[in-house]
């Protein structure tokens, strides 16, 4: 291909890009930047050609010129941190969840299922729960939410209390979301571990309660900060799976490869879960323990149950295309 052919079959690309980046650059009309990244890529490699081929100095320097141009647009496009935090939040996060729906369902059976059976069994053999929980943690939950035990409320009522929990929640949910991100690299075993166990004893706390104590208190102080800290650990644990079933099946790449992409990947999950979860201690450590009624608590609790539920479905389509 001469130099002559090279122009002509490539001229329209470059005017369609030259039209862009000359009206992003007067009107910053936003619409015209949807296809300025692939047209970007496209003619970095038409500069490369040329000036490999030395087509000369006119089309190279009008190449390299227009591609500038386009570079400084693209990158100054990102906009801030608080730009980038309100993107990821609207569009990033639950994109990435529904991209991974078939990683939902099984994070969310991993959980779900140990969690139903151990309450459920509190109901048929207390042994099992019994044995799962341990003497001190029964004793820990008798006192909180005993039949004859003060209210949570009332075990706040120290200057700093709640400030004090919520540093113990905030601890409590990291090393939580740790072991489940950080098992993924066992090949996905230490995810599913982690994911069953936190089923199967928090499912017993919640049974145990049912059995032995008032349930009701139980559940108006956790109905505030479930979704958060339930769902997010549930995300979580698909970041940890997505490492994991890269290990276990790397396709055409080699381990690291996919392990690499795999991680990217779960990045948003990760991170989005991770939020979640230290939204529940903020919610657990200075709402859930507030001197408000049962009615008002499980209000609360249902609308942030149908929030993330709508956010998770609704938030983000046009990102991902759906």
């Amino acid at each position: 291909m001469n130099r002559q052919q090279f122009e002509n079959r490539k001229a329209a690309g470059w005017r369609e890009l030259e039209e862009k980046v000359r009206r992003l650059e007067k009107k910053g009309e936003t619409a015209e930047a949807v296809r300025v990244p692939s047209l970007f890529r496209q003619i970095c490699r038409d500069l490369s050609l040329a000036q490999y081929r030395m087509y000369g100095t006119r089309i190279s320097d009008r190449l390299n010129s227009l591609s500038m141009r386009s570079y400084r647009l693209i990158h100054s496009s990102r906009g801030g941190i608080g730009e980038g935090a309100i993107r990821f939040i609207c569009a990033t996060f639950p994109a990435a969840v529904r991209r991974e729906w078939r990683l939902l369902v099984v994070s969310s059976l991993l959980f779900w299922l140990p969690f139903i059976l151990l309450w459920w069994s509190a109901t048929r053999e207390i042994a099992w729960v019994q044995a799962t929980l341990g003497a001190e943690t029964m004793m820990a939950l008798e006192e909180s939410y005993g039949k004859g035990a003060s209210e949570v409320i009332e075990q706040r009522q120290e200057p700093g209390a709640n400030f004090l929990m919520f540093g113990h929640y905030i601890q409590n949910n990291v090393g939580i979301d740790f072991k489940l991100f950080a098992g993924g690299i066992l090949f996905g075993m230490g995810t599913i571990f982690f994911q069953m166990f936190n089923g199967i004893y928090i499912g017993a706390m919640f049974g145990y309660v049912s059995y032995a104590g008032d349930p009701e208190k139980l559940l108006s102080f956790a109905a505030g900060h479930s979704s958060f800290e339930l769902l997010g650990m549930i995300v979580v644990g698909m970041a940890g799976l997505k490492i994991g079933f890269s290990m276990l099946s790397p396709g055409h790449l080699s381990r690291t490869q996919a392990l690499t992409k795999a991680g990217r990947e779960a990045l948003p999950l990760l991170i989005g879960g991770a939020s979640m979860t230290a939204l529940a201690a903020v919610v657990e450590g200075f709402w859930s323990a507030q001197p408000v009624g049962y009615t008002t608590k499980y209000l609360v609790g249902i609308f942030f149950w149908v929030a993330h539920l709508l956010y998770f479905v609704v938030v983000g389509r046009r990102s991902d295309g759906s």
